[in-house]
């Protein structure tokens, strides 16, 4: 249960990764890093409902899973996916302000 709290913050570290491989014509960085920003906070935003499900459904069958030895990877699924949606948010966000991601 508590795996799935860094999540969030495994979202945001994942996306700060590529704060600079976005560009769009005319935009300078100070542009670029704020709308960057307001992308971050969306899918931040967006995912933190997921997390709380998370949380509970991890909370609500632990000991299952204990016993069945999955919890572990349900777990690391569960932060996988939440971490890849909040990337997949941040860059559909960044494409929908004009951005392109650089090669």
């Amino acid at each position: 249960m508590k795996r799935l709290w860094p999540a969030l913050a495994l979202v945001l570290a994942g996306c700060t990764a590529g704060a600079g491989g976005w560009s769009k014509p005319g935009a300078d960085q100070g542009a670029t890093a704020s709308d960057y920003q307001d992308c971050r906070d969306l899918a931040a935003s967006t995912v933190k409902p997921e997390i709380g499900i998370n949380q509970d459904i991890l909370a609500s069958r632990q000991g299952d899973w204990q016993r069945s030895r999955v919890g572990e990877a349900a777990s690391d699924t569960m932060r996988d996916q939440t971490r890849d949606r909040g990337a997949a948010i941040t860059a559909s966000c960044m494409r929908a302000k004009g951005y392109a991601a650089r090669p």
